[in-house]
């Protein structure tokens, strides 16, 4: 598949010197032609990809490439942008993009909001640059033969392709009891995790629009699997609204309903040691999609007393909870915002880097990625949504090594 203009941006920015990017910067922030980029915005940004997301998410990525042009001959960086139009020339089309010209305002498509059962829509702008590449850029056996010389010690182990049978569980709850919690663009997501977790070799146990009960027996059942000794590692990803610390039914009614929910912590106690022996020391990967709360991104959590020591006996004794890493959409007592036809950013971005970055970076570094993204983008307005990683108690380094 061929790069897409972002994909170029990237690239021309990378190209640069740090005194051209300055001025490159200066002259973007300079501009008296709507939209204008705040200086706010630009301050934020910390590399090439930053830059090229913040050109795209402004202009569209047509306009994006436009202004870049613009600027780049302005501050005399003529080689490189007849590179880059040059490039663009052949860039791959943009699904259902009919990118505005330079100067125009980008449209503000409507969003939806996800927050304790309650349908809030507000103006976001949409990100038109991003399409699922056709498959996620696979690993080399040079490059692991590498990585395992080495950090052998320290890496997972990985089983061959041939002698694996790896499972993930995908649980998607789009359609509600009460019509307003609908979660439009949920759909969306659904496919593209679904083709991400196919893409990383995974059999995926789909479910769809279930109760907190029934997740929860989803979750146990899934944990009884047998092909988990034969696995690796596995992924779980549930996606819905949320409070707190927990997933939302979708029986959920916030007065006639209030119990349809499913405790986050059941997860992690149906795949630990003591229940799910077959993934014992195996990474286990949970990705969750959905509001903690209610406020725009200004909590943080606390960390909870541990309990008293247990006496150890025996060769044989483990951590009942280990080998975990999760990546929650939002940072506790916060919303996590979805685009009523795309899907949730959350998803678009794990797609995104996990595609382009998969083959050579360990999960951690895959969601440092994701949260970057977050950091880098202005969703719109005073509204924030920050991924965070929680309860991470991997022991060793997760490569998925995608394609071997």
């Amino acid at each position: 598949m061929g790069k897409t203009i972002k994909d170029h941006l990237e690239n021309t920015f990378e190209d640069l010197t740090e005194a051209n990017l300055k001025k490159f910067k200066n002259k973007l922030r300079d501009r008296d032609e709507e939209p204008r980029v705040r200086q706010a915005a630009i301050d934020k940004v910390k590399d090439a990809l930053d830059l090229a997301d913040l050109m795209v998410t402004t202009f569209t990525s047509a306009g994006a490439r436009d202004v870049t042009l613009e600027i780049l001959e302005v501050i005399g960086c003529n080689g490189q942008a007849e590179e880059l139009r040059q490039n663009t020339a052949l860039a791959a089309p943009q699904q259902g993009s009919s990118a505005p010209s330079v100067g125009l305002p980008v449209s503000q498509p409507r969003v939806e909001v996800d927050a304790r059962g309650q349908s809030l829509k507000v103006e976001l702008p949409q990100s038109d640059d991003w399409q699922r590449d056709l498959q996620v850029t696979p690993c080399n056996q040079q490059f692991k033969a590498k990585i395992l010389r080495e950090n052998g010690q320290e890496i997972y182990e990985v089983k061959a392709k041939f002698e694996r049978k790896r499972l993930a569980l995908l649980i998607n709850n789009r359609d509600f009891d009460e019509k307003a919690m609908t979660r439009k663009g949920a759909e969306k997501d659904e496919e593209n995790m679904e083709w991400l977790l196919t893409q990383l070799d995974y059999q995926v146990v789909k479910h769809k629009n279930l109760s907190g009960q029934e997740m929860k027996q989803a979750v146990k059942n899934f944990a009884l699997r047998s092909e988990h000794a034969l696995s690796d590692s596995t992924f779980v990803v549930i996606m819905s609204h949320g409070k707190r610390d927990a997933i939302l039914g979708v029986h959920y009614h916030k007065t006639d309903n209030p119990t349809d929910t499913y405790p986050v912590d059941d997860i992690y106690c149906e795949l630990n040691s003591e229940n799910c022996p077959a993934l014992r020391n195996k990474p286990k990967v949970i990705l969750i999609q959905a509001c903690r709360g209610g406020e725009h991104g200004r909590v943080w959590a606390s960390d909870s007393e541990p309990e008293d020591p247990m006496e150890i006996e025996g060769d044989d004794f483990v951590h009942k909870e280990k080998d975990f890493v999760s990546l929650m959409s939002c940072t506790p007592e916060t919303k996590s915002y979805r685009h009523v036809q795309n899907g949730t950013f959350y998803v678009q971005y794990i797609v995104d880097v996990f595609t382009k970055h998969a083959h050579k970076d360990h999960i951690e570094e895959l969601f440092r990625k994701v949260i970057r993204r977050f950091d880098s983008s202005d969703i719109g307005g005073s509204l924030r949504q920050m991924a965070c990683k929680d309860r991470a108690s991997l022991g060793k380094l997760f490569y998925l090594f995608p394609g071997i």
